[in-house]
């Protein structure tokens, strides 16, 4: 029977398994949407969460500036952001390398974004096999990012506003290298 054996274990003991879901949920929290495999994005799900229903028990005390709250509501900031800060690392590094306090992230910006909101915080999509070892591989994502295929709707945007300009460049380019027998001129 397995009685109060409610978790997966991932072949490691508690301290590394501990480590690692404090890893997975700061990166979480620092990038807002990660890729890992389907199994650790449904166990991070249940770690990730129960952290920032911490933040948004505490209504708007988890947001409001320090020198408008009362002593009580101090106290109550501060024991909150103390079990926040005793399970991830302070701070995070985005991937444009600049430095994020998590614990901060998690008071201010999660517990307003998600304030009225009983639950179901992420949501994992999963998105096929590894190709390596053939592991199922899930995102997990705070429900309010942007899909995945509007992320990268911008950078396509750009790009495809650049290539008229370039495609009229690179053709002005290739006319000029063309011989006057119609042949294109080498560069040897």
């Amino acid at each position: 029977m397995r009685h109060k054996k409610a978790g997966r274990q991932f072949g490691r003991d508690t301290s590394s398994r501990r480590a690692m879901f404090r890893n997975l949920t700061a990166n979480l929290i620092t990038h807002e949407r990660i890729e890992t495999t389907d199994a650790k994005a449904k166990e991070l799900r249940r770690v990730a969460e129960r952290l920032i229903t911490k933040a948004t028990r505490l209504g708007k005390v988890a947001y409001t500036a320090q020198n408008e709250l009362s002593a009580a509501d101090k106290a109550k900031r501060l024991h909150a952001e103390r079990l926040v800060a005793s399970f991830v690392p302070r701070f995070g590094v985005k991937a444009d390398g600049t430095k994020i306090d998590i614990v901060e992230k998690v008071l201010i910006d999660l517990s307003k974004r998600f304030e009225g909101r009983p639950g179901g915080y992420t949501r994992v999509t999963k998105i096929g096999n590894r190709r390596g070892d053939n592991a199922p591989m899930a995102i997990i994502e705070f429900i309010d990012a942007a899909p995945i295929a509007d992320a990268q709707a911008p950078e396509t945007a750009a790009v495809t506003a650049a290539e008229p300009a370039q495609a009229s460049s690179a053709a002005s380019a290739e006319s000029a290298s063309t011989t006057s027998s119609g042949e294109t001129a080498s560069n040897e």
